[in-house]
């Protein structure tokens, strides 16, 4: 199928809107072709591209978090690059070095930087746990600015740019936590867990017979940022934008009105940033929905992903066996949903 023609900048027009919509609709029924019993964990990792943000995904190992990102990649004509994070990755084996070349005519001698795998439009951080904090630093400015420096100059990475993470729960020996500056920095913690047993099944008789089948590129540079500009344009009303202020301000325990559960047992409630992801993740949910406007459903489709990182529990909190995402339902259960006349 000959792809849309897309302007590269400025708003899309309504025809290039129906033919945006149907390559994303494309993009993850290709997927989805390959990978079984993750449907919500994919519909996140869409939703985390469409609105510009990074995606880490954190389960335990065997369900195939690694091949969903490869599958994504496949499925865009999109620059890929995988970095497996290990304990003596240095920051340059991320972002490039300069190395010493020397003129074969004047036999001078010069610095010539190559690039690291870091210069792509997505990058697989495998186990981003496994490295030391000088190391996953070097993910920083390029996960917040789209650039990286190396000796004094700082150069911009491709278009579009995402991090997609993976990290392992259960295996913390010889890890080191990520700290919460660099977790702020991911749009969505996205939690893959054990598929069902029909599902089970599925990826039984689909990966014990021939090897997979090549998938189609369906979507490319162009489009992605056009579908980018698509769900930075969806409106949301101002109720909408006071029931996700409302529901971040919630998991700060220095609230004058926050629940006894967040006083008691976090440490820390989500910034302004987690009011962002929550408003560009509910932005990119109606879009793959078809809708033109922002539902307080919407918020709350993407709170969990949003929010389960970004509240920090205390000592208390560990020693009770109480988790971020129980917070996080009480959070839910707690702020009214606002009932508004938003027809769509």
């Amino acid at each position: 199928m000959t792809a849309p023609t897309i302007a590269a900048r400025g708003p899309v027009i309504p025809h290039e809107r129906a033919e945006l919509l149907e390559v994303a609709a494309r993009l993850r029924a290709e997927v989805a072709g390959r990978i079984v019993g993750q449907e919500k964990v994919l519909d996140e990792i869409l939703m985390a591209l469409l609105a510009g943000g990074h995606a880490l995904l954190v389960g335990v190992p065997g369900l195939a978090k690694t091949l969903m990102i490869r599958s994504v990649s496949e499925a865009m004509r999109l620059g890929f690059r995988r970095i497996q994070f290990t304990p003596d990755l240095v920051p340059s084996d991320i972002t490039g070095t300069e190395v010493m070349e020397e003129d074969a005519t004047s036999h001078s001698r010069l610095f010539r930087f190559v690039q690291g795998p870091i210069f792509a439009n997505i990058v697989l951080a495998d186990e981003i746990n496994r490295a030391p904090p000088r190391t996953q630093a070097a993910l920083l400015e390029a996960m917040q600015e789209h650039s990286v420096t190396v000796a004094g100059e700082t150069m911009p990475l491709p278009a579009p740019f995402f991090v997609l993470a993976t990290q392992n729960p259960i295996e913390q020996e010889g890890t080191y936590p990520l700290p919460e500056a660099q977790l702020d920095r991911f749009l969505f913690d996205i939690r893959v867990s054990y598929p069902d047993e029909d599902a089970e099944v599925a990826i039984l008789r689909n990966t014990t017979g021939r090897e997979y089948a090549p998938l189609d590129a369906v979507i490319d540079a162009t489009q992605t940022i056009a579908l980018q500009r698509m769900v930075r344009d969806v409106p949301v009303a101002d109720v909408v934008l006071q029931y996700a202020a409302r529901l971040v301000r919630a998991t700060r325990p220095d609230e004058s009105n926050a629940m006894p559960t967040v006083k008691q047992f976090v440490r820390w409630g989500a910034g302004p940033r987690a009011g962002q992801a929550l408003v560009l993740g509910a932005k990119a949910h109606a879009l793959l929905a078809g809708r033109n406007a922002v539902m307080p459903s919407d918020i709350k489709r993407v709170a969990h992903p949003v929010l389960r990182h970004r509240v920090l529990l205390n000592f208390a909190a560990e020693a009770e066996g109480l988790s971020a995402e129980r917070i996080v339902d009480e959070l839910l259960a707690h702020v009214p949903m606002p009932k508004s006349d938003i027809r769509v």
